[in-house]
């Protein structure tokens, strides 16, 4: 009885953050840019965008042991990715702009969130939209704004990393912005049951970390690869690689895709 009762007091925070940021993506974020220089409009979204996933993250009772810095502004940070609670995991810590998949822009309440956050949607394979993607990616980083990828372009169970997609490091090297590598590993019962992967869908997953006590997990910011005068096919391979050492997982699949 009191495992449901704690569950539905959690969801129901759930349900109120997530109406707040409604509001914030609806009203707030667009009033600020009418009201507000670019610049200050942009920190107070930013500012705005991490107390709301600093709340999000204390819901889900998250328990983060940071090992390593975090990048200067204009990076490009690189993650392996095993769950939609990556994004919570990383953007916690720093203000961002997320590269996801399209299809989670079709997604109920979430799509929108993300779209109003700035989130840059990719379509596989549509080499037009992926050159239209990297002209975004360059403005951004050429405002010192972050930029947070995942190249395996789908989640894991954290026992492999996929091959990486190359195209997306082209933006940094166009740029010569810095490349920071994210080792993400959950532990403990949540290495089990934090992947978000095959047939699982957002609130059936969202609400097994709920019943969790906590949900621990390790972030590594590894050290920063530089980006001038490399070429992204080697930078991919680095960076996929000191992914790779610090999980110490499955390493059968190395291809690098275009």
């Amino acid at each position: 009885m009191k495992s449901k009762l704690r569950l539905l007091y959690k969801l129901s925070r759930v349900i109120v953050l997530f109406a707040y940021g409604l509001v914030l993506a609806g009203l707030v974020f667009p009033l600020l840019g009418v009201l507000s220089k670019a610049n200050i409009a942009k920190k107070r979204r930013d500012a705005i965008k991490q107390n709301w996933l600093n709340s999000f993250s204390a819901i889900l009772n998250l328990h983060i042991t940071q090992e390593g810095s975090l990048p200067e502004d204009g990076s490009l940070l690189v993650s392996n990715h095993i769950s939609w609670l990556d994004i919570v995991v990383i953007g916690k810590f720093l203000p961002a702009y997320f590269v996801a998949k399209s299809d989670i822009s079709g997604w109920p309440v979430i799509g929108f969130l993300a779209r109003q956050a700035g989130t840059i949607f990719i379509r596989r394979g549509d080499k037009k939209h992926i050159r239209e993607i990297n002209e975004r990616m360059i403005w951004l980083l050429k405002q010192q704004s972050n930029i947070i990828a995942f190249p395996e372009g789908t989640t894991t169970k954290g026992e492999e990393v996929l091959g990486f997609h190359a195209s997306l490091f082209q933006p940094a090297i166009l740029t010569k912005a810095p490349i920071q590598p994210i080792a993400i590993e959950y532990i403990g019962s949540s290495k089990e049951l934090a992947p978000f992967v095959g047939d699982d869908d957002f609130v059936s997953h969202l609400i097994r970390m709920l019943k969790m006590d906590k949900i621990e997990l390790v972030i590594a910011f590894l050290p920063v690869i530089r980006s001038a005068g490399r070429d992204r096919i080697s930078v991919c391979h680095e960076v996929r690689e000191s992914i790779v050492d610090k999980v110490v997982i499955d390493e059968k699949l190395t291809r690098v895709y275009e």
